[in-house]
């Protein structure tokens, strides 16, 4: 594969050539693995930026049908919008639909949209395994707008503040246990909320579900991220189009404000950090698939399942063996516990 065909495949914005590149970077063999590595390296001087905007939401609440019709009248402005829908994996195949892009039919069919449906396979969080990297080849392709939909499974779909600039929660109307907004989770992270379907029958509703998330979401102590007035909530018709203009002006504003105080940009060194270290883990786990490592877990998992130990004690003896520099030492970590003691 001529990889520097690709990037510049993807720097010139060929879609076909992007949609290549995710499948490369979402690829888990080893060889694909280490050319994704040097694709990304080679298109990371760019220079080029997307506004990120994370999605999430329950099963139901319209979360395509909103996208959408969002990503449409972006694309009517004259916008580059790509669209990277992660789709709910099954947990006995692995297998997944992958049906969002058949649910947006005209997006799909627009010129300036480019939507990538991907299994989450087994990462939790809500998205998937390569995200991250799916929406850097979008920004290095030179789209403008870069929405990210999340698998839509409840409060800890929280990963994909990691990866926006701006975090869209859509609720429905009359969804219930509104009192949610001052819980811990996936509302403590949002920056809009949407009470979606505000149209026909349901337009009264949704408009008292929205101020009782607006009330509930003052409860919530500002972040220094966010200027006055921030989170909040409105609604929205999907269907009938409506809002939509004043949602992407208050996600412009937000998006202006912070650029202005520095924390844009704060922002996304934090992002950066946070994958950095996400990326060892990810990397530690890997090599515990290496033959000599399953054999070695195999062996002591025997002694688990015999009662002959302990899990934590098998499992630090697997990474001692492994990883014998990583191995605490024992007056150090003694003398640390004795420290620790009042």
């Amino acid at each position: 594969m001529d990889h520097s065909a690709l990037a510049d495949g993807v720097l010139s914005g060929d879609r076909r050539a992007l949609a290549r590149a995710i499948t490369l970077v979402e690829s888990t063999r080893p060889d694909h693995r280490e050319a994704a590595a040097a694709l990304l390296e080679q298109l990371a001087g760019s220079g080029r930026e997307a506004i990120r905007i994370g999605l999430s939401g329950t099963p139901g609440v319209g979360k395509s049908t909103f996208i959408e019709s969002f990503g449409l009248m972006l694309a009517e402005q004259g916008l580059r919008v790509a669209v990277l829908a992660v789709d709910p994996s099954s947990a006995r195949t692995g297998g997944s639909i992958l049906g969002d892009k058949t649910r947006m039919e005209y997006l799909t069919r627009h010129p300036k949209a480019f939507i990538r449906p991907s299994p989450s396979q087994t990462h939790l969080g809500g998205v998937a395994r390569r995200t991250r990297e799916a929406v850097a080849l979008c920004e290095a392709a030179g789209f403008d707008v870069v929405l990210i939909e999340t698998v839509g499974v409840g409060q800890s779909e929280t990963v994909v503040a990691e990866l926006s600039d701006v975090f869209l929660l859509l609720l429905a109307p009359a969804g219930g246990d509104e009192l949610q907004g001052v819980k811990r989770g996936i509302m403590e992270v949002a920056d809009i909320i949407i009470v979606n379907k505000a149209d026909g029958d349901l337009k009264a509703t949704a408009t008292r579900t929205c101020a009782d998330y607006a009330g509930a979401l003052r409860l919530l102590r500002r972040r220094p991220q966010d200027p006055d007035g921030f989170p909040k909530a409105m609604t929205v018709s999907a269907l009938e189009q409506s809002g939509l203009d004043k949602a992407w002006s208050e996600i412009r504003d937000l998006i202006e404000w912070r650029r202005e105080t520095g924390h844009w940009q704060t922002r996304r060194v934090a992002q950066a950090r946070h994958w950095f270290h996400e990326e060892i883990r990810q990397t530690l786990l890997a090599r515990l698939e290496a033959p000599a490592a399953r054999a070695l877990a195999t062996s002591l998992l025997q002694d688990v399942e015999a009662g002959q130990t302990t899990p934590t004690k098998a499992a630090a003896a697997l990474v001692a063996q492994l990883w014998p520099e990583m191995t605490p030492n024992r007056s150090t970590e003694s003398l640390d516990l004795a420290q620790d003691t009042p």
